[in-house]
């Protein structure tokens, strides 16, 4: 029973690690041929205060492809000398 126990506590813990990876990062599909682009929000946010891009009530951002590739997302990558190549952050 105690050897029950344990595993379902290393399977909770592990579920929970995965789970509060996954919320921290998002998904972007390109239905074109460059592929999706993953958003890591920790990334992001241990480098930057959130109001750089959190701005307003409520305070959520909405990105499109024409948002990612202009105001939202390049611009700040080219002000900060981030990456801005197309591979840089669509992944097939």
């Amino acid at each position: 029973m105690k050897k029950l126990f344990v595993a379902l506590m290393l399977l909770a813990f592990a579920t929970s690690a995965t789970l509060a990876f996954a919320a921290d990062s998002y998904n972007y599909n390109d239905k074109g041929k460059q592929g999706k682009v993953t958003f890591n929000h920790k990334g992001h946010s241990d480098k930057m205060k959130c109001d750089a891009c959190h701005q307003g009530k409520p305070a959520k951002i909405a990105v499109t492809k024409d948002a990612a590739h202009g105001a939202v997302c390049k611009d700040c990558h080219k002000a900060k000398n981030a990456p801005t190549k197309c591979g840089d952050c669509h992944k097939k």
